[in-house]
């Protein structure tokens, strides 16, 4: 059985995607997995094995180290916050993305002081 992927990791996958402006079922394809499995792994049901979440990075033109760094070192569950701007519907993936890139400016911000 796959282990269950720490949160983080698949929410960072599916934005970066969705900046890309990559469908799910293309990014799936470009990647070499099905979409069903990639959707998995984006809400955190399926942690990819090594050689996708490098197949997954190279597809991003990132690495898998860069990916899971940006996950954090305990890839902790995200903030409220981060999963209500993650879930709603009304934003589209870019907004998501400068409401999420502030959030952290601000706690990062926050944490220094």
């Amino acid at each position: 059985m796959t282990p269950v992927l720490p949160p983080g990791l698949g929410e960072i996958i599916r934005r970066r995607r969705e900046l890309a402006e990559l469908p799910i079922r293309r990014f799936a394809a470009m990647v070499g997995i099905s979409g069903p499995y990639l959707s998995q792994i984006e809400r955190g049901l399926r942690a990819p094995s090594d050689r996708v979440l490098r197949a997954i990075a190279a597809s991003l033109r990132t690495t898998a180290d860069a990916l899971r760094s940006e996950a954090g070192p305990q890839w902790d569950p995200p903030p409220a916050v981060l999963v209500a701007i993650a879930a709603d519907p009304r934003l589209t993936a870019r907004q998501r993305q400068a409401l999420t890139e502030v959030y952290r400016a601000f706690v990062a911000m926050d944490a220094e002081n």
